[in-house]
């Protein structure tokens, strides 16, 4: 009599997962995607943010920045409460926090108004994420951690192409002025999510098992312990990890338009819908990635999508070909295919590197702290354009940033289909080094 082999292909995960977890990875999935969707759907209605409220760039641009500085702050308290609280019910608050901040943005009069509605999105914009990758990741075999969270980076593609399409033919559809507001007022729909999880009972058993232990030995875990001896380094590289390949994809995304408008000579509508389609090709980086990562490591996937990156970005920006399209289109695709790919084993990676008592608070921390030093990318672009073309300036910044990146793959554990570790894990490590 033979045992039946687990099934090892792209989304044999997912035929073997049980109701509960395929019901909580498309809830961690829509999230996502609308998630993507309302943090892009900003950056793309700039220019009627500027008409309608009579804001100057400046200003929107700082908007944009508060909010991703709210968002590091939101992620780790968020990160922090799910460690205390649970990861099912602080998805829950999260959801309906970033919704219903998303739905006020469209009531905005005032540059004042905006900022403070967009600092206050961001709190739950920046937890949102990390939550939703430590509840699946428990969930999941260790050996599909990569494909099943990577297929649910592959919403954040999908969300970028329907912010182009909210801030594009959506809101084009409706007087200037309203538009942008109808745009954001979609935003409220992914509150609906939370009629899919249930509070208490959706928690991953390791968590529920590491609670139960925490409650009898009266010990809590505080908000930083994430910066204690034995987790700091982890910390650390984790930060310097999301910084670089954030910094490294911001520093080209944020200003391919103004690129393809003022050196490839398009139009600003045909360079949106180029952006749109870099999305695809984003979609298809993601569960690519999401399986090398579990087949070759997560240290070489991301080396892999960084160094692609770096290629196809400046095969994208520097290549003789103007904006002929017939080049643009397709190779855009590739260039999407790493730049977004790039993300896909961050959730994996980082449920993987913290113990599950201070999973949540490690992972969003490290990550929306690597989104918030970002901007700083961000702003060093147009400093830099103004020594050489923004072409060069964008390429720059993205090799600073992938070489921040790859550092830390030289230096954290190789995690690909380890078990999920515990504070007692780590102590009974360190009593046998």
């Amino acid at each position: 009599m033979t045992s039946e082999k687990p099934d090892s292909s792209l989304f044999g995960w997912y035929r073997e997962a049980n109701g509960k977890t395929r019901r909580v990875f498309w809830t961690v999935f829509g999230g996502w995607v609308m998630d993507a969707a309302d943090a892009q759907v900003y950056q793309y209605l700039i220019p009627l943010l500027i008409t309608s409220l009579g804001i100057t760039l400046t200003e929107a641009g700082s908007i944009a920045s508060a909010s991703y500085f709210a968002a590091a702050i939101g992620g780790w308290l968020g990160g922090w409460l799910c460690d205390r609280f649970g990861r099912a019910r602080i998805l829950i608050v999260t959801i309906l926090w970033f919704s219903v901040f998303s739905f006020l943005s469209g009531f905005a009069q005032t540059y004042e108004q905006m900022l403070v509605i967009r600092v206050l999105h961001g709190i739950g914009f920046g937890a949102e994420w990390a939550v939703g990758a430590v509840l699946l990741g428990e969930m999941i075999n260790p050996k599909h951690r990569g494909k099943s969270l990577g297929a649910v980076q592959s919403g954040a593609p999908i969300g970028s192409g329907i912010a182009a399409l909210l801030a594009g033919p959506v809101a084009a559809s409706f007087d200037p002025d309203i538009g942008w507001r109808v745009a954001f007022w979609v935003g409220l729909a992914p509150a609906l999510l939370i009629f899919f999880i249930r509070r208490g009972s959706d928690d991953a058993d390791i968590y529920k098992q590491a609670k139960a232990k925490q409650q009898a030995e009266n010990r809590r875990t505080g908000l930083g312990a994430i910066f204690t001896p034995k987790v700091l380094w982890i910390t650390l590289l984790a930060s310097m990890l999301s910084l670089g390949v954030q910094g490294a994809a911001y520093s080209v995304a944020n200003y391919l338009t103004s690129f393809m408008t003022a050196e490839r000579g398009l139009a600003q509508s045909t360079a949106g819908y180029l952006v749109l389609i870099n999305s695809i090709g984003g979609f298809f980086g993601c569960i690519t990635n999401s399986y090398i990562s579990d087949l070759a490591g997560r240290r070489t996937v991301f080396r892999i999508f960084g160094l692609g990156f770096l290629v196809m970005a400046s095969v994208y920006l520097f290549g003789p070909w103007g904006g002929n399209l017939w080049f643009l289109v397709p190779i855009g695709m590739i260039y999407g295919f790493f730049q977004f790919g790039m993300y896909a084993s961050f959730g994996p990676y980082f449920t993987e590197l913290f113990p599950t008592e201070m999973r949540g608070s490690g992972q969003a921390f490290a990550y929306n702290s690597g989104r918030a030093g970002a901007a700083a990318f961000i702003l060093g672009v147009p400093l830099v354009a103004t020594v050489m073309p923004l072409s060069a300036a964008m390429a720059t910044l993205g090799i600073v940033g992938i070489a921040c990146a790859l550092i830390p793959t030289l230096l954290l554990p190789e995690t690909a289909g380890r078990a999920l570790l515990s504070v007692e894990d780590l102590n009974e490590k360190d009593a046998s080094a």
